[in-house]
């Protein structure tokens, strides 16, 4: 009784496990090819090295990080930055003038195809 229904059992934990073989088997290979393995110590390389200079450039030498900040101060001048400018906060608009709300558009509307009709026919 107890083996007929192990062997349902064992065969689907049979199956699970070929599957799971094949699909971790590819997983689990190491880097048979050399340049495969070469490009994965690079970026192994190039990790440690990133944590290491805690955000900013790899490698950099003080030429490349001179022109990084001549580029930085290039778009922040484009763009209204300057010494004391937060470039990463929202920029405040301030409008100046009478503003309209949706019944004064409304009324203007009118007026204006008022306006028109009344030059139409005058023009006739």
């Amino acid at each position: 009784m107890i083996v007929a229904r192990l062997i349902p059992e064992v065969k689907a934990l049979q199956t699970a496990v070929r599957r799971n073989y094949g699909a971790s088997a590819v997983l689990l290979k190491k880097a048979s090819d050399p340049i495969q393995q070469l490009f994965l110590d690079k970026i192994q390389d190039y990790t440690k090295k990133s944590s290491a200079a805690g955000g900013k450039l790899v490698d950099a030498t003080p030429d490349i990080e001179r022109q990084l900040q001549q580029e930085l101060d290039k778009v922040a001048r484009q763009y209204g930055g300057g010494p004391g400018v937060d470039m990463t906060k929202f920029p405040e608009f301030k409008f100046e003038g009478k503003f309209y709300g949706f019944e004064e558009y409304i009324q203007y509307c009118i007026y204006s195809f008022v306006s028109l009709l009344c030059l139409k026919m005058a023009l006739r």
